[in-house]
Formats: C-alpha cells, sequence, structure tokens
C-alpha cells in the first residue's frame, strides 16, 4: 500500500490494477477551465478528472475562504463514480509540483483511506519518461462503495486557530510564496499579509530541481530545523485557502513527521472579518 508517494515505475507496473484508481487534479486558479483541457488533450492511461472548485471543494460563501472544505457526502459520491471503493488504491497527480494533487490526498485521508498517495514528479515526470497517454473524456468504469472511516487527519477552523494562537497551543506555518506572505504581492485575495505569528515555508522547498519531492531524510532535517521544539502535532498548515498547505502536511508526513494538521480557511477566510490582525514583512 502507498500512503505518501510512488514513482512513475510503480505506478507504471500496476496500471491495468482495477483496484488501482488514478485521478487527474490539473488545475490553474486564474483559468478554471485550463485543467480539465489539458485533461482531455492528454493524460494518463484511466484517470478520471478531478476539478479543484467543482469537486474537490464546497460552494464560496460570506464566511468561507476561497476554497472550503466540500461536503462529505458529495465528496463520496464522486468517488463512487470514479470507481473508489474501500479497497482501492488511489493515485493522484498534477502538473504543478503536487499541490492540488496533495488537497485530494488530504480529503481521503480526512475520509479514512489510507491507501492514497501522489505520483512524484507528476505529469511532467510522466511525460518525460516517455509513459503511456491517452485523450478524450473520462474512461468508463464501474462504480464502487466507499464507506468512510475515522479521519486519518485533523483540521481547525478560524475560531479554533484563534483560541489556540491565543494559548500558544500551535504553530502556523503558511505554504504560501515569500512575497504573499510578506504582503508585497498578493494576486488572488483582497488583502496582503499573513496571520500574526505565522511562520513561512514556501511548499516549493519540499521539492528538489527535477520536480520531484526531496528524500525523506532531507525533509526531516528541513522541517526538525525550521520547528526546532514544535512537536507535529502542534503544527498546523495555512496557505491562501487550505490547498498548497496540504502539500507541507504530506512532505511532514512523507519525512517521518506526522499528525500535523490543517488550517482549511487560511489567509482568505481569515481575512473576511476585518477585525482580525494582519502582519506583513
Amino acid at each position: 500500500m502507498f500512503t505518501t508517494l510512488i514513482s512513475s515505475d510503480s505506478l507504471m507496473q500496476s496500471l491495468a490494477d482495477p483496484n488501482w484508481v488514478v485521478i487527474d487534479c490539473r488545475f490553474v486558479l486564474s483559468e478554471p477551465a485550463a485543467g480539465e483541457r489539458a485533461y482531455r488533450q492528454g493524460h494518463i492511461p484511466g484517470a478520471h478528472y478531478a476539478h479543484l472548485e467543482r469537486d474537490l471543494s464546497a460552494q464560496v460563501d460570506a464566511h468561507s475562504g476561497r476554497h472550503p472544505l466540500p461536503e462529505r457526502t458529495r465528496l463520496i459520491a464522486r468517488l463512487e463514480a470514479w470507481g473508489v471503493g474501500r479497497a482501492s488504491q488511489v493515485i493522484v497527480y498534477d502538473d504543478a509540483g503536487g499541490p492540488m494533487a496533495a488537497r485530494l490526498w488530504w480529503l481521503l485521508r480526512w475520509l479514512g483511506h489510507a491507501a492514497v498517495a501522489l505520483l512524484d514528479g507528476g505529469w511532467g515526470q510522466w511525460l518525460q519518461e516517455g509513459r503511456p497517454v491517452e485523450a478524450g473524456a473520462a474512461p468508463q468504469r464501474r462504480s464502487a462503495v466507499f464507506t468512510p472511516r475515522e479521519p486519518l487527519v485533523d483540521w481547525l477552523r478560524t475560531a479554533e486557530v484563534q483560541d489556540a494562537m491565543r494559548r500558544r497551543a500551535i504553530q502556523l506555518l503558511d505554504a504560501r510564496a515569500p512575497e504573499r506572505f510578506r504582503g508585497e504581492l498578493e494576486p488572488i485575495d483582497t488583502i496582503a499579509g499573513h496571520v500574526p505569528g505565522a511562520i513561512n515555508r514556501p511548499f516549493v522547498l519540499n521539492l528538489a530541481a527535477d520536480g520531484r519531492f526531496l528524500p525523506a531524510v532531507e525533509l526531516r532535517r528541513q522541517f526538525s530545523t525550521q520547528l526546532a521544539h514544535i512537536a507535529p502535532r502542534q503544527v498546523v498548515h495555512m496557505c491562501g485557502s487550505g490547498v498548497t498547505a496540504c502539500h507541507n502536511l504530506l512532505a511532514m508526513e512523507h519525512a517521518g513527521l506526522p499528525g500535523s494538521r490543517l488550517y482549511a480557511g487560511s489567509w482568505s477566510e481569515w481575512i473576511r472579518d476585518p477585525g482580525r490582525p494582519v502582519a506583513r514583512g
């Protein structure tokens, strides 16, 4: 069973296994239709497509961030339509280093499904190695029965984050780019900056130059150095909307530092209330 990362070699060996389900998570925030269009032009054979906003998020409301967690029943229905059952090994991938795929990795663990792994190197690595590709719509597949179990991950709401910060019980780790974290540039949200007390770890630091994850031992060294004495359970990951934060959470799991949590609403939910403090620099 693969639970964090999987190589293209390992996926290729089991690509025809009916118990394996591959899901393409490519998505571009500035052009929401681009990922699905790219999927139809070419994808890993047998892969289904998961749209970040249509499939992996709930409707945005006046108090939520940009990508609220999806309703569990609706997400389960989508998984079943893709053929994901309790015995399925799920493989997720994207073309941006893994942040979109990591969202679905986290959601499946939220539903208690451990057998889910991110394709290391993603779509780019698959193409570079000359692996098979198919085009067109999603394949026809018999629906499965997915029964959720006890969650394998935990998350916090904004009120819980505020309370835990007052008690100094958590450390926020923000996965956004440094210039967004510092408030020098904000191309997406209405207010620039970060939650006071948060520290910055851009998710791209988890990746080597070739787009694959750093070795587990190196990830463990980096996280342990940055977090010092802070236990994984005290670490709460955030980003702009709770998506790329899952990349850091996956990296910690892969590094043998399990138990960190997600601030699902993240920065875009934090700034919904003008009374919440904002830090810059």
